[in-house]
């Protein structure tokens, strides 16, 4: 149960068989890969745009605000202080680093686990949703989906921002390996995946219906994709990198 919009769909990336699918109104989870969800009650309402895993947190945003969990999942909180706006499209984390995106704020930053923030950009973010993904390797290397451009990605934090094809528009980026050389991007335009870090893309074939393509970082061929019915959401899961599809 999703509601009225299909916004996200998570691997947890400690266990590949742990997915969170989110929209408006609620989020469901699965312990399974999927075979079997469960609501999340304290997220009914959350919106669930963005989601971000750091070591101590499963951070999760929407119109709002950021919802915070401290245990693994099972239960979130709302974590507004501070934030420059509260109606927050993107959130990503990594490196120690927390980032989000508002269409009213821009692009914003805390190096405190969310204790205070900065802005970033004002010009840049109105348009990404969803998660952003930071490189691993360097917390000033961001991924993103935008709605009107595809995924795009920063250098320099969050600051500005460049185009790197293989979407007109996306509504979810994922990483598909140990780093975000290996990206799978999706959304309302279809879904492509690339190797070298968006220099070059190739399309990925989805199920009947599919708007997101999730992927686990611990097994580049394990996909996920999901479709909205409803209020519901149906999921697929591909264990040769989207080549074939099947309910889980």
């Amino acid at each position: 149960m999703v509601g009225g919009d299909l916004h996200s769909l998570v691997v947890d990336p400690a266990n590949p068989e742990r997915l969170f699918v989110g929209g408006h109104q609620a989020v469901s989870a699965s312990s399974d890969g999927g075979r079997s969800w469960q609501p999340v009650p304290s997220l009914e309402g959350a919106d669930a745009m963005g989601w971000a895993f750091a070591p101590d947190a499963i951070y999760v945003s929407g119109h709002p605000g950021l919802s915070r969990s401290a245990d693994g999942g099972q239960s979130f909180r709302r974590q507004n202080q501070g934030l420059p706006d509260t109606d927050v499209h993107a959130f990503g984390a990594g490196g120690g680093v927390l980032y989000g995106a508002s269409p009213a704020a821009g692009v914003f930053a805390s190096n405190d686990g969310g204790g205070s923030w900065q802005v970033r950009s004002e010009a840049a973010g109105p348009a990404l949703f969803g998660r952003i993904l930071v490189d691993p390797k360097n917390p000033e290397h961001l991924v993103a989906a935008d709605v009107r451009s595809g995924p795009v990605d920063s250098s320099d934090g969050g600051r500005t921002w460049r185009k790197l094809g293989g979407l007109r528009a996306a509504t979810w980026v994922s990483q598909a390996g140990p780093d975000t050389r290996a990206l799978v991007a999706s959304g309302p335009t279809g879904a492509s995946r690339s190797a070298d870090g968006g220099r070059s893309w190739s399309p990925v074939n989805l199920p009947e219906g599919g708007l997101l393509v999730e992927a686990s970082a611990s097994n580049p061929e394990l996909l996920y994709a999901a479709a909205h019915q409803g209020s519901t959401a149906q999921v697929w899961m591909s264990r040769d990198g989207g080549r074939t599809w099947a309910r889980p």
